[in-house]
């Protein structure tokens, strides 16, 4: 059976995202258009490209994801590489790392732009900080003066990628000058609206997002604390509306605690134990799913 599949961001939480595929592979079910956010991207990329579940989790397994970090200072003593690395490079990590390596899982199933796709195959999120706007990569890259078809859509994983602070932003240079672009999901983290307004076939997301039942209160009491629910509630809070208005039967909530969305030094039991999760829950969503 055919659908359209939405995948959210959450960082290193998004193992669980590959779970969910194998079951979602293995009940028959096909993807003819993917968007994902940040983490989503990835996972959306990948399926787009043509690589199994199977193929998937012997990547995310072999994976030592430490080594897709690339700080800029290296020579520096570790707190100054830090705060050196944030103030002028806006980013503790550069993401070529992660760049290279999307682009090389891509290229291996004949993937380099997204010319390479049908037309309307894949849709990433990520977030025009210069202008103050979402961007739907490629859909929106003409605005830019850009060819749609001939962006590499690792540039574009990349771009969906970029944690605020953790990676620095992608200058994206456009006719109208450059562009600082960072993580979709400061904009939306889980964007199961781009296919929903035109509704060719059934669409199903999956989201590291809790349902509303399911939500933590935040506690915040101090700066540190203040920051993180800010961000938090700028990743989930249009998304969540959305959801809970009109979609919210046709997702898959996969609601990640142990794991956090910047925990690259994940050890292999975590990445075993976040891809049974994305099994397991998606077994249970689909025993009372109706299409």
């Amino acid at each position: 059976m055919y659908i359209d599949g939405v995948f959210s961001g959450g960082g290193m939480k998004g193992i669980a995202l590959v779970g969910a595929y194998e079951t979602l592979e293995k009940r028959g079910f096909r993807f003819k258009r993917l968007a994902g956010t940040s983490a989503g991207s990835i996972i959306a990329s990948l399926i787009a490209a043509g690589y199994t579940s199977a193929e998937i989790s012997r990547m995310m397994e072999e994976l030592n994801e430490r080594e897709l970090l690339d700080p800029r200072f290296s020579f520096l003593p570790l707190k100054m590489l830090q705060w050196a690395s944030i103030y002028w490079r806006l980013g503790l990590y550069k993401g070529d790392k992660l760049e290279n390596w999307i682009s090389e899982k891509l290229k291996a199933k004949g993937i380099s732009v997204f010319g390479d796709f049908d037309k309307g195959k894949l849709k990433l999120i990520a977030s025009d900080l210069t202008n103050g706007k979402m961007l739907v990569l490629p859909d929106d890259l003409n605005r830019y003066g850009l060819n749609p078809e001939r962006f590499s859509v690792a540039r574009a994983v990349r771009m969906s990628c970029s944690i605020p602070y953790f990676f620095e932003p992608v200058k994206l240079k456009s006719s109208a000058g450059i562009c600082t672009v960072v993580d979709g999901g400061v904009l939306s983290n889980f964007p199961i609206w781009l296919f929903t307004a035109e509704k060719k076939r059934p669409v199903l997301g999956v989201t590291l997002m809790p349902n509303e039942k399911e939500r933590p209160k935040k506690t915040i009491g101090n700066a540190f604390e203040l920051f993180g629910a800010l961000f938090e509630t700028m990743k989930e809070a249009h998304d969540a509306r959305h959801i809970a208005t009109k979609h919210e039967r046709n997702i898959i909530f996969l609601p990640v605690e142990e794991v956090l969305s910047t925990e690259f030094a994940i050890s292999a039991e975590k990445k075993l134990a976040l891809i049974e999760l994305g099994k397991k829950r998606t077994e249970l969503f689909l025993k009372q799913w109706t299409y």
